[in-house]
């Protein structure tokens, strides 16, 4: 018996009905995905053999597809940025693959390095940099699905462009 508490379980807890509820399909809460979001960077067979680097414009390659969310996959040569932006109605999880990323918002600048996780609320203005001299690799979800990623000149009004993930 624990000194620090009251509390004893008895009986086979796994007859407790709530607890064995089986896994969703498909995430629905932000645990949810951020939890897919690293089991896919642990999978690097799933996607390590698809990324390209291209120096003239970012890539992205949708990786997957959910009811009411989408995955991608972003390399960053080094200079290459997203612009100041926000995600429009989508919330998101960034995490960083391989490399590192530099994200800034009005509140500084943070280092992200492979493995870091961002999880961000509808509307979050940032910026996401690579400043380092090495390629960088990032995996994006978005819920709901990225349908605008409205730019940010500083801190004025933002201007609607076509969604590229970032």
């Amino acid at each position: 018996m624990n000194s620090d508490s009251d509390l004893q379980i008895a009986g086979d807890i796994l007859e407790v009905q709530h607890l064995l509820q089986p896994a969703r399909e498909h995430p629905s809460t932000v645990s949810e995905f951020v939890g897919l979001a690293r089991s896919i960077a642990a999978d690097r067979a799933r996607w390590a053999g698809i990324v390209q680097y291209d120096s003239a414009s970012r890539w992205y390659h949708r990786l997957h597809q959910g009811p009411g969310y989408e995955v991608w996959l972003l390399s960053w040569v080094p200079g290459q940025g997203s612009g100041l932006h926000d995600h429009g109605l989508s919330a998101g999880v960034l995490t960083v693959l391989e490399g590192e990323l530099t994200e800034r918002t009005e509140r500084g600048a943070r280092s992200l390095g492979a493995g870091a996780q961002r999880a961000f609320a509808p509307g979050y203005v940032h910026e996401v940099v690579n400043d380092s001299l090495e390629p960088a690799v990032s995996l994006h979800i978005y819920y709901p699905g990225l349908t605008e990623m409205p730019m940010h000149a500083t801190q004025s009004a933002p201007t609607a462009v076509d969604a590229v993930p970032a």
